[in-house]
């Protein structure tokens, strides 16, 4: 099935998302579990994606939890420490299809706030020839609407959008309204498939 458009997803696609990596190094590796433990931290952030306001959202989480306050703004202030660094050979692999018209797309989910603020300190964020961010949109993955919003505001046939992402449940939603997809576990073997789709040569996908 030919392809008509490529899709990124962005965290641990186009930039590392590890916050827990983050804390271990700043509180090390007991307390940081220890604070996961007891604050939700992956649901707070859930609330961002969606399209709450990133430093209302944290800020006021932290207040919830006085004995972690200082942790929890970390989120938000030395967020960029958390969402790095970027994957470079993923960023070629962007540019390289963009340099053959091929056509390509996020599809992510991220706040709105913190989106716009990744776009000055990752350049490539701004290379998109089309952005669905999920905040902006106020639907995330894995749920059947975004995927649905994409289709429609692309006017492209589901069966020629080819997806990268590195959680499966988003992979499956995509599966099941007709996309084609990768589970991206390395740059390495995103590069292969988009070889082997006939989107890139070898020499440009290293």
């Amino acid at each position: 099935m030919a392809i008509n458009a490529v899709i990124f997803d962005i965290g641990n696609v186009l930039i590392e998302w590890q916050p827990e990596r983050y804390y271990d190094r700043i509180i090390g590796e007991d307390r940081r579990r220890a604070m996961f433990a007891q604050v939700d931290l992956h649901g707070m952030n859930d609330l961002v994606d969606q399209g709450h306001h990133f430093t209302d959202t944290i800020y006021d989480w932290a207040e919830k939890y006085p004995e972690w306050r200082d942790e929890i703004r970390m989120w938000h202030d030395k967020w960029i420490e958390l969402a790095t660094p970027e994957i470079p050979q993923s960023v070629r692999l962007l540019r390289a299809l963009r340099k053959h018209a091929v056509p390509v797309f996020a599809l992510t989910n991220f706040g709105v706030q913190n989106f716009d603020y990744a776009t000055t300190v990752y350049p490539f964020l701004n290379e998109f020839d089309r952005l669905y961010v999920s905040g902006r949109m106020r639907m995330v993955k894995p749920h059947a609407p975004i995927y649905q919003a994409v289709e429609e505001d692309c006017g492209l046939a589901p069966n020629t959008l080819l997806f990268a992402d590195d959680r499966i449940d988003n992979i499956e939603a995509a599966q099941a309204r007709g996309w084609q997809t990768h589970l991206f576990d390395g740059p390495q073997g995103w590069a292969a498939r988009l070889v082997a789709e006939g989107l890139l040569e070898e020499s440009e996908a290293a």
